[in-house]
Formats: structure tokens, C-alpha cells, sequence
């Protein structure tokens, strides 16, 4: 449904419609990278410097040049027309701070995993929590430049994903690639529902 507001001569102003989408994945598979990548604003982020106050909770293995961790959320922003905004909420990976997500989740249309495969088990909270609470996600695999290859079949059987969830090679880095994802989301939600979702 469309909202309109009035300006002081209180001609119509179509309000877009704003959906909500979640990239989510563990610590390190590039949340952050793809929501900075898509967004047409300078992104909202919240990283902050890693410390040694971390080291006991923090798991650097596979991704030792990381020194940036998000302790809230990211946030960014696409047009798609007048009518159409996509907001782009990019969740917490490490589990101290998985109280945010309910918050975050909350009106949400659908989700991205983003699975990296030099931490794949890193993914299966992400995958839990969306099936457990019926949101429909895609499955990104971001290939990182240092990581083993593995078919789409293979990382599938690995995380045990149901047939109909979609899964997709990507590079969080690259804006079309990113576009790639969001589209294969928007029409797995389509499908999901069972009705168009608005994308032109």
C-alpha cells in the first residue's frame, strides 16, 4: 500500500515503500564489505577496532588480517524507482552480540547468508535462526582470494539446506555481484509468498 504525505500546499508526495532485507553471516564473511559495496549513502556502520580484550571470545582463525569487528549493525540504502527503497541491515556476527537480532529481524523481508568457506560451521546460527522463525534467505557464498573452491553442490550438502533455498557464488566486494544476490532474494520471497513482489 502506497503512503502519501502533503508538503504546505498539500499537493500528494508518494512516499516510497521502504523493505527491509538482513545480510547476516559469522564474524568475518563480509557483511559489512557487501552492504558498503551496494549502498548508494555512505553506509551507517559500527565498527569498532579489535582489542585484546577479544581474544578469549573472538575467533580469528581463517581470517587473521581482520581488525574490525560490527558491534551493532550496518546499515545502507538502495533506489530501485520512486516507488521502491530497499533498507540493507547488516547483523552482528560474533554470538555475544546476537540479542540485536530480534530487533534487527523485526518486519524483515528476507535475508542473505553470506557463508564463507574458510569458516563455513560460521553460517549455521544465521541459517538456524531464519528457518526457525520462517524468513525466507538465500545463501551467498563469498568467494574470498585465499579460500579453497567448492562446487555449489558441495557447500549445499555442508550446511544441509533444504532444495528450495537458493545458493549463489558471489564477491561481497563487487556491486553487481551483490545486485545478483538481492535479486535471487526478492524472487525466492516472491515465490515463497506465492505473489509478486513490487521490484519495477
Amino acid at each position: 500500500m502506497d503512503s502519501v504525505r502533503y508538503d504546505g500546499e498539500r499537493r500528494g508526495n508518494r512516499v516510497p515503500i521502504a523493505l527491509k532485507i538482513l545480510v547476516a553471516g559469522g564474524f568475518g564473511a563480509g557483511k559489512t564489505t557487501l552492504v558498503s559495496a551496494l549502498s548508494e549513502v555512505r553506509p551507517l556502520q559500527t565498527e569498532e577496532i579489535l582489542t585484546g580484550a577479544g581474544i578469549d571470545t573472538d575467533d580469528l582463525s581463517g581470517v587473521e588480517t581482520k581488525t574490525t569487528t560490527t558491534v551493532a549493525m550496518d546499515f545502507g540504502r538502495i533506489t530501485i524507482n520512486d516507488d521502491l527503497q530497499l533498507y540493507l541491515f547488516g547483523t552482528p556476527g560474533q554470538d555475544r552480540f546476537w540479542f540485536l537480532w530480534d530487533e534487527l529481524a523485526f518486519g524483515a523481508l528476507g535475508a542473505v547468508v553470506l557463508a564463507d568457506t574458510r569458516r563455513l560451521a560460521d553460517c549455521f546460527p544465521s541459517i538456524d535462526y531464519f528457518e526457525r522463525r520462517g524468513v525466507p534467505f538465500v545463501v551467498g557464498v563469498n568467494c574470498f582470494d585465499d579460500a579453497r573452491r567448492f562446487s555449489l553442490g558441495q557447500v549445499r550438502r555442508a550446511l544441509d539446506l533444504d532444495p528450495d533455498v537458493p545458493m549463489m557464488l558471489c564477491d561481497a566486494r563487487d556491486r553487481q555481484s551483490g545486485k545478483t544476490v538481492l535479486i535471487s532474494l526478492v524472487e525466492h520471497v516472491a515465490r515463497h509468498r506465492g505473489q509478486p513482489v513490487p521490484v519495477a
